[in-house]
């Protein structure tokens, strides 16, 4: 079996279609595509890894992935950029927490901030 270190150095670039040289030392992350197109044309660079499950681009210092979606392809990721050893990593986008009316309580409660509530509430 590979040490992790060998995986990451070879899933890193699989999956951004991108040269592990190429990244910078400070990424951001996001979880939508336009941020990624957006950044690109401001700073006048190309998309690398269209045609892979991250594509990204980097510029002035700063590589922005776009991770997709869900919190397993977020561990991915992080777990991939230990290739580069980055010196920060910020996510930029939406993150799924329900909204409190999508909750269900656990037990009634008249401390409940759901005036119709009629579950359950742990508040």
């Amino acid at each position: 079996m590979k040490e992790k270190k060998d995986i990451v150095e070879n899933w890193l670039p699989r999956y951004t279609g991108t040269p592990l040289a190429e990244f910078e030392e400070y990424v951001l992350l996001t979880n939508f595509d336009n941020y990624v197109e957006w950044f690109a044309a401001q700073q006048g660079v190309l998309v690398k890894g269209m045609d892979r499950p991250m594509p990204n681009a980097t510029a002035e210092g700063i590589t922005l992935i776009n991770f997709g979606m869900g919190s397993p392809n977020a561990a991915t990721v992080m777990d991939l950029l230990s290739a580069i050893a980055p010196k920060a990593v910020l996510f930029l986008g939406k993150f799924g927490a329900k909204a409190p009316r999508m909750t269900t309580c656990r037990r009634r409660s008249p401390r409940c901030p759901r005036s119709s509530c009629n579950a359950r509430c742990r508040r």
